[in-house]
């Protein structure tokens, strides 16, 4: 509940007034005045309860402290403290509201990324994500990869399939991916350690001749059939990265 300052400076109001400003029940209203929670301030000659502007700020403290988790004796405690004056308690509110804005802040984070992950296909727990993929979070390019490849059938059928993958799947492709990205390192450092010293200039030139030269096009078409086009593309790829 939130009770603005044109309330707080009303006269006096009753317990139904009170229940349909703070969204509180007449009976919990009831229930915080008999054990001495919240005790209007005031009682008409029938002796119906009148909460004075004094009573309504004390209701909005004990709901604040209720949304953030505090059980009513924590809060009698807290708010009967006479070493602590009000505006000390609105310190003490803001301070942990803002905590609480934060924790929720890192839940919708958390949810958003579980939300990217499902429509990449991955079906990974948080923490089974961060095992498998530490630091690295693989929906950050999610929404730019969808709206470039979302229509294609490649991409329904990279759904299809990662659908199913569970941790150990991702540990095994993560790992392949290494070693394939590490043989590519070690395809140019071969060539330097055993031949010259070969810069990305150079080795961009001898992928285009991998193509272009049908007997080294055979060498790799011989291993997979479009392998010295990837290869050719692997290089030039890496030549821009490191430029």
């Amino acid at each position: 509940m939130t009770l603005n300052h044109t309330t707080l400076n009303q006269s006096a109001r009753s317990v139904g007034e009170v229940a349909r400003l703070s969204g509180v029940s007449i009976r919990t209203l009831h229930h915080y005045d008999e054990i001495g929670l919240l005790s209007p301030g005031g009682r008409t000659k029938a002796g119906y309860r009148r909460y004075a502007s004094e009573d309504l700020e004390r209701l909005q403290q004990i709901l604040c402290y209720r949304s953030l988790g505090f059980d009513l004796r924590e809060i009698a405690t807290i708010l009967d403290d006479p070493h602590t004056d009000p505006l000390e308690h609105l310190r003490r509110q803001r301070e942990l509201l803002e905590s609480r804005i934060q924790d929720l802040g890192k839940m919708a984070r958390t949810v958003e990324k579980m939300m990217e992950a499902k429509k990449m296909g991955i079906s990974l727990s948080p923490d089974e994500m961060f095992e498998v993929f530490g630091e690295h979070d693989p929906t950050e390019h999610a929404e730019e990869v969808e709206q470039r490849w979302g229509t294609t059938d490649a991409f329904a059928e990279s759904r299809r399939r990662t659908a199913s993958y569970r941790k150990e799947d991702w540990k095994r492709l993560g790992q392949e991916a290494e070693e394939i990205g590490a043989g590519f390192a070690k395809a140019r450092l071969h060539i330097a350690r055993w031949f010259y010293a070969c810069s990305h200039e150079m080795h961009e030139r001898l992928g285009e001749m991998y193509v272009a030269d049908p007997r080294f096009a055979k060498h790799y078409e011989d291993r997979q059939v479009g392998l010295a086009v990837y290869v050719r593309d692997a290089i030039a790829a890496n030549a821009r990265r490191a430029r």
